[in-house]
Parts: C-alpha cells; sequence; structure tokens
C-alpha cells in the first residue's frame, strides 16, 4: 500500500513540479525553524535541573520596599548572616545553607596572569546543596582550609597544562592585597545550563576577615553581596517558610529609629532555582538571565512559521483538486470507499511530511552551529545522547502529516463519482470560502511579523539615539586600583595634559550600571530633620564628574575643589530626588540639611535628571557626594579625533599603573547598547523568521495564483478575443487574492498592536505604536502579494488567445 502511494505521490510530483517544490520547501522551512526553536527551548527550559536536588533548592533574595508598598530594589544578592540564621532558626524546615561571594581577582602562576570573572569565595555547604562533580580532591575539605581553592578542569589546563594541579600554589591579588591560595580540589566545569558558572571556589575564610571577623561578618545586614541558596527539607512548603522570614528580619534587625519594624521596609524572598534563569531578572544577578517573555514569543514565531506551511499545503492540495478529481471517481467506481481515500491522501500527505523532515535536518545540522552563536547557547541535535528527540521528531511529523493533510484528504475523497465522470464536478462555494479563509490567516501572521519587526526596530533606535541627559559619546572607563587612588590628583593632572585627553574624573560607579547603593537618609523638612522612606541611590564621584560627562546643574553649584567642606558636607541630587523628598522646587533645596548614611551635610547643588540605568529603568533619585576612597572608576573625555592615539597612550599608562592586568576599555556608549542585546536578538529572529514567513506565503500565493490561472485560461482567451485589455485581465484574476490580503491585513491590525504593546511595557521609556507602522506593514506585505499575483496574471494576460481558446 505504502509503496502505491509512493507511486502516486512520483507520478503526481513528475506532472506538477512547482506544486511539489512549494509544498517541500514549505514545509522543511517550517520544521527546520520549528526544531532549532524547540532546542532553543528546551535548553532554555533545562537550566539547573541537572542537580541532584534541584527541586529542593531555593535561592534567597531580598528587596526594599517604599512607603506605598511598592518595590524600590530587589537584589537577588543578600547579606552574610541571612543564610545561617534562616538555617539556625528553621532548622526543621532548612537542611542546609550556602553562599557564594564573588569578586574578580588577578591570578598568577609562574609566568602567567588573568583577571578572572568567574571566581567565587563559597561556603564548604554549597557541596551539600550543589551536584558539582569532583575530579579530584575532597571538596569541602577544601573550603574548609582558609587557604583552599578548588579549580574547574578548563582553569587547570589554563594555568597548568597537563600537570596535575592538586597542591600547587595560585597568587591573587584582590583589592591590592596579595594572598596564597593552594589548589586542593578538581571539578567538571560546570554545565552551559546553569544560572551561575564558577570557574575557581575558594574559602570563605579571607571574605570573613576583610569584614572584620566573624562577630563583625554576622553582624553586617548592609552588605547584600552574598548569593544565598537553601536546601529544604523534603515536602517543605517554601511559601509557608517565606512567610516566616519577617520574623526574622525583626528578631534581629529590630525596629527603625522611628519604631517600625524593620520586617516593614525590608523583605527575603525563596526562588525556585529552576526559576532563576527565566523568571528571576532582579537588580542585582550571578549572570544575566533569559527571560520566559522570549520563550514564548521564539515558540510563537515557530507556530506561525509551521502554519503557513501548512496552510500552503491544504491550499495547494484543494485548490488542484480538479486536476485529481477524476482520478477519485475512477477509484470509488472501482469499490475504493471513503475511508480508503482518506487513507490514501494521508498516506501521500504524510510520505511527502517525511520527504520534508530530511530537508529540514539538512538544513538544522547546516545553520545549528550559526543559531548557536546567535543565541550564545550549546545547542545540538544529537540522538545518541538524547534518544528522546526522535521522540519529538516523530511528534513533529505526525503533527504537521495531520494538520496538512487531514482537510485535503476530507475534501478530495468526499467527491460524487458520477458527478466527477460526467465533467460535472465543481468545488462546493463552502471550500472556496475555507480556502479564502486559509489565505487570509498566512497574510495576517506576515503582517503581525513585519509589524514586530518594525516596531523592535524603532524600539531599539529610539534607545540607542534618545538623549540620556549627560554627554556619553567619547567617554572612556578604566579600572582603577588602590595605587591609583593613593595617587589619582597626580595621575590626573599628568593625564590631562595629553592633547587627547579632555578631561578625568572618577567614581564608585558609571552610567550604563545599576544603581544598587542605599544608605538611607535624612533632609530638613519645614525646618525639622525627617528621616525619608525612599531610596536614594548614592554615587560617590570626583569633583569634575559632572563636568566630564556634561551633566547640567539647574540649581546652586558644582563641587568645587577649593572648599574643603565640598569633600565631607556637601550633596548634589538630581530633580527625581527633589521631587521624591518633597522639596518644592530644586532652589528650595538647596543649603537645606541633608544626612546620608554616617554623613551629614547640606545640599549645594540639584542636577538635571538623567537616564544613569538603561531604558528599560525609570529614573530613580540619585545623590552624588565626594567619596573617602570608594573610587572604582576613571572616566576620561577624550578628543574623537585623536581616539586612537589616545587609546596607545591610555594602554602604556596603565600598563605601568596596573601591571599584569589587561587593559580593557569601556565605552559609555558601548556600555548602554550592550545593555539591549536581548533586544537585538528579538531584531534579527523577528527580521529574519518573518522574512522565511513572508517567502512561503508568497509561494503559496504564487502557486495558488498559478493554477487559478491555468483553470481560467480559456476563459482568458475569450475574454481577449471580445477585446479585453491587458489591465481588465489582471483586475479579473487579481482582485480576489488581493482582496483577501487586505482582509489579512485588518485582522493583524489588533493583533500586532496588543502583541506589541505587551512587549514595550518592559521598558520604562519607550516609542508609541504609531499607525504608519502598519500602513508601512501593510504596504509591504500588499506590495509583495501584488508583485506575486501580477507576473502569473501577465504571463496569463500576454498568452496567444488563440492558443488559449485550444487550451481546454
Amino acid at each position: 500500500m505504502l509503496k502505491n502511494y509512493f507511486k502516486i505521490l512520483i507520478r503526481n510530483t513528475r506532472k506538477n513540479p512547482l506544486y511539489m517544490f512549494i509544498n517541500v520547501f514549505g514545509l522543511a522551512v517550517g520544521m527546520a525553524v520549528s526544531i532549532l526553536i524547540f532546542l532553543f527551548v528546551q535548553h532554555e527550559l533545562s537550566y539547573d535541573k541537572y542537580h541532584a536536588n534541584a527541586d529542593r533548592i531555593y535561592r534567597v533574595s531580598r528587596a526594599w520596599f517604599n512607603p506605598d508598598g511598592a518595590i524600590s530594589l530587589h537584589l537577588g544578592h543578600t547579606a552574610p548572616p541571612f543564610g545561617p540564621l534562616i538555617k539556625s532558626d528553621f532548622g526543621a524546615d532548612v537542611e542546609t545553607v550556602g553562599r557564594f561571594f564573588r569578586f574578580d581577582p588577578l591570578i598568577k602562576y609562574e609566568d602567567k596572569a588573568f583577571e578572572e570573572e568567574n571566581f567565587y569565595f563559597a561556603d564548604p555547604e554549597v557541596f551539600d546543596i550543589f551536584s558539582f562533580k569532583m575530579v579530584e580532591g575532597e571538596a569541602k575539605d577544601a573550603l574548609a582550609n582558609s587557604d583552599g581553592m578548588i579549580i574547574t578542569e578548563t582553569m587547570s589546563k589554563k594555568y597548568f597544562g597537563e600537570d596535575n594541579p592538586i597542591g600547587k600554589e595560585l597568587e591573587l591579588n584582590i583589592a591590592g592585597q596579595d594572598a596564597t591560595f593552594q589548589v586542593r580540589g578538581l571539578m567538571e566545569d560546570m554545565p552551559g545550563n546553569s544560572h551561575f558558572h564558577a570557574d575557581f571556589l575558594a574559602s570563605m575564610a579571607p571574605v570573613v576577615a576583610f569584614y572584620g571577623g566573624q562577630d563583625a561578618f554576622m553582624s553586617n545586614y548592609g552588605g547584600n553581596n552574598f548569593s544565598t541558596y537553601a536546601l529544604l527539607n523534603e515536602g517543605v512548603d517554601y511559601k509557608a517558610l517565606e512567610a516566616k522570614l519577617p520574623t526574622l528580619i525583626d528578631k534581629y534587625m529590630g525596629e527603625t529609629q522611628s519604631g517600625v519594624p524593620m520586617s516593614k521596609g525590608t523583605k527575603l524572598f525563596l526562588w525556585p532555582m529552576t526559576d532563576v534563569h527565566l523568571y528571576s531578572n532582579l537588580d542585582s544577578e550571578m549572570e544575566a538571565n533569559g527571560n520566559i517573555d522570549y520563550v514564548y514569543i521564539y515558540l510563537a514565531v515557530a507556530l506561525f512559521i509551521l502554519l503557513i506551511a501548512c496552510i500552503n499545503f491544504m491550499n495547494l492540495s484543494t485548490a488542484r483538486s480538479s486536476m485529481r478529481s477524476m482520478e477519485v471517481g475512477l477509484r470509488k467506481v472501482m469499490g475504493a470507499d471513503k475511508g480508503r481515500l482518506i487513507r490514501q491522501f494521508m498516506g501521500e500527505s504524510f510520505m511527502m511530511t517525511i520527504i520534508s523532515m530530511v530537508f529540514a535536518l539538512v538544513l538544522v545540522y547546516l545553520f545549528l552551529p550559526t543559531f548557536s552563536n546567535f543565541t550564545e547557547k550549546e545547542l545540538s541535535l544529537n540522538f545518541l545522547n538524547n534518544p528522546e528527540y526522535i521522540v519529538g521528531l516523530t511528534g513533529l511529523v505526525v503533527l504537521v502529516g495531520l494538520v496538512s493533510g487531514s482537510y485535503p484528504a476530507l475534501f478530495l475523497s468526499g467527491f460524487s463519482p458520477a458527478k466527477v465522470l460526467k465533467g460535472a464536478f465543481k468545488a462546493g462555494k463552502g471550500h472556496e470560502q475555507f480556502r479564502s479563509v486559509l489565505v487570509v490567516g498566512q497574510f495576517a501572521i506576515s503582517v503581525v511579523l513585519i509589524v514586530a519587526v518594525l516596531v523592535v526596530v524603532r524600539q531599539l533606535d529610539f534607545m540607542q539615539s534618545k538623549d540620556l541627559g549627560f554627554e556619553k559619546e567619547d567617554i572612556v572607563v578604566l579600572p582603577s586600583s588602590p595605587a591609583i587612588q593613593e595617587n589619582y590628583l597626580i595621575l590626573k593632572d599628568r593625564l590631562e595634559r595629553h592633547q587627547g585627553i579632555k578631561s578625568v574624573s572618577i567614581s564608585s560607579r558609571v552610567p550604563s550600571g545599576r544603581l544598587l547603593d542605599n544608605q538611607g537618609s535624612s533632609a530638613e523638612i519645614d525646618g525639622e530633620m525627617t528621616q525619608l522612606n525612599v531610596r536614594i541611590a548614592d554615587i560617590e564621584v570626583g569633583h569634575n564628574f559632572l563636568k566630564t560627562y556634561g551633566i547640567p546643574v539647574v540649581a546652586g553649584r558644582d563641587f568645587d575643589f577649593n572648599l574643603a567642606s565640598d569633600s565631607t558636607e556637601a550633596f548634589i541630587l538630581n530633580e527625581a530626588a527633589i521631587q521624591e523628598i518633597g522639596w518644592s522646587s530644586s532652589e528650595e533645596a538647596i543649603g537645606k540639611k541633608f544626612y546620608y548614611g554616617a554623613r551629614k551635610g547640606y545640599v549645594t547643588g540639584v542636577m538635571k535628571n538623567f537616564h544613569f540605568e538603561s531604558l528599560h529603568q525609570p529614573i530613580v533619585p540619585i545623590v552624588f557626594m565626594i567619596p573617602e576612597d570608594r573610587y572604582n572608576r576613571i572616566s576620561l573625555k577624550v578628543d574623537a579625533e585623536n581616539k586612537e592615539q589616545t587609546l596607545a597612550y591610555l594602554k602604556e599608562e596603565w600598563a605601568a599603573l596596573r601591571p599584569d592586568f589587561p587593559f580593557e576599555p569601556l565605552f559609555v556608549d558601548e556600555g548602554f547598547n550592550r545593555q539591549y542585546e536581548a533586544e537585538e536578538r528579538v531584531k534579527t529572529i523577528f527580521t529574519f523568521f518573518s522574512g522565511l514567513a513572508v517567502i512561503i506565503s508568497i509561494l503559496g500565493l504564487f502557486g495558488l495564483t498559478t493554477f487559478a490561472t491555468q483553470q481560467r485560461t480559456r476563459e482568458i482567451g475569450i475574454r481577449k478575443v471580445m477585446g479585453a485589455e491587458t489591465a481588465n485581465i489582471l483586475v479579473l484574476l487579481g482582485k480576489d487574492f488581493l482582496k483577501l490580503v487586505m482582509i489579512g491585513f485588518l485582522i493583524a491590525i489588533p493583533i500586532s498592536w496588543f502583541g506589541m504593546s505587551s512587549w514595550l511595557n518592559d521598558f520604562a521609556y519607550k516609542i508609541g505604536i504609531s499607525w504608519t507602522v502598519f500602513l508601512w506593514a501593510g504596504l509591504i506585505a500588499g506590495a509583495i502579494a501584488a508583485i506575486t499575483v501580477m507576473s502569473q496574471s501577465l504571463k496569463a494576460a500576454w498568452e496567444d488567445p488563440v492558443k488559449s481558446i485550444k487550451s481546454e
């Protein structure tokens, strides 16, 4: 039976190769796109599930609240005491707790020196929580030693080659201090589908010493730099445990100066570890996470393209019904019942789907490396290691075969043999309407994708070109060091003498970073000092920071190096802070008392609001003050015309100032653009896949137009003999198709508006969706459809009418 179906398929293919090409190409591309996206989605959903106790591991996060109850800051990190306190106070629920503390030290071994990003200090208990695979050494014993360190196999080869790393010593430069650690353990590299990746795990003892010893360490509730994880006991409801955590905060942190329990202003949350990657995009994360919304977007794109390809199959199969009507009639006369005919046509559909799957797999293997690089994921279609992929592909073939072949099979098997053999067959009006619905749906999907491309492109252009309120161009940022801090003024004077450097300043953070600091504040309101229930983020800056970045002062003055009091008492706030504090104007704020953390002073200036963070975040209250020692970054305003020469000069300077450290300058404008990489990927995905969707739709329309003109060849010849012009023929053949495209466009408008409005809600600052977006999408889809229809209509209109009349 299958052999017979295959012969029929080959025979029909020879008669109509265009039909075969359109269907196989469309289905192959649709399934290839689906496979690629399904691989991506499967990888995204697999994060952290390789741990044996993944379902019992929870990350602790900490949030702060405004007086109205809204979260003002939510960190994926906590202060050092919280982990041990959760274990001690809720031991019946919590099996163990472990913490990580990240640092970026310079690591040396013999003549090798590298600045490492994935270096963590860790509690020994993390090996009771996570399924890190040790190759050699005892993990908990290694971290119990104050100089103990565990490294991954990749780092072992990087520093020691093929030598055994156990017992070897690495020299670390940590914030200007030298330390020696001994490699006491070797572990496998952490998998790609982990929400963080540690190349080094070192004893937590040096961190405890840095904080002033164990007592000081366990009483520090302000240093929220620790990634804290809890392994809960079997059967524990983490939400019930989370509800108990406010009592822990009040027990150990007490009340505010106003007598308000601390739990009213800050709270601890528990996150299932397997949810962290896709659902936790907090104000601080160990690494950049994914986003479940983008998973849904990619799945929708895959479904759309697959659906368009299936629609092509159904449309072309039913459109060609008259060409197989005689075959169906003869089979029925010879005794074939409807069930047998359905099996035949479904068999042909599945065969075509299987052939398409073969080509789809070829496309997947060709483009998978590129797609993996694009998504920055370790994707592979390995059937030996993942036999479930075979089940998935089989399911995809069955799904596509059923969806694309069911309607044509039911339609073709329903022909009346008497009418067919008499030549009186004609497709019913209902079938023609259904085919029209499919064409409408096809182009509605294409228009939705085109609108998405246009909106994403415009939003990205808006973010990258928006005036941020300061001069972000040609500002180079370099890391500081204790030696640089000690000699900063001398260095600043020397650097500013270079012809390519206009200004130099120093700060704790730079624009394009996150505003995570908050030390508590009070302000003079109506003559009295009032504690503020609002988060004001602090940036500690050099005297000329505002000048370097071109940030306007709207009231008062900038910091003055000649006024010694500015280094200890002066504060400059932004307009958002003035508004939140409650002062009526920027001018009123000047001279008012303002206390921030342990510093007491006065407001000497108010700066205009500017975007310190990306446009995903709203502008928040900020305070600038001159620091004592929190200088992490140096900002240099350089001359654009001498940029390359200036960078070469800075590289030489930094080689002397920070020996062994790599020279890695960051341009502030590049830092902002880097924050929109996820949106750049969405733009690329939409652009590429919407192009594929349009191509598949156009191929289907091309096929339908071709068959329509073939069926009306004699009619066209008669009309031309009767005097019809080419334009009349074009209108005759094209109006119905273009009308369907227009209906699809109208349906796509509300769908695309709703979808892209939801996407734009992730941005604090965004474009509006202008009617011109829909107009351009309609014009693009309409123009392509019109060209497709006209190409076949013109061919029919230019045929010799005598040949056309004789053709039937």
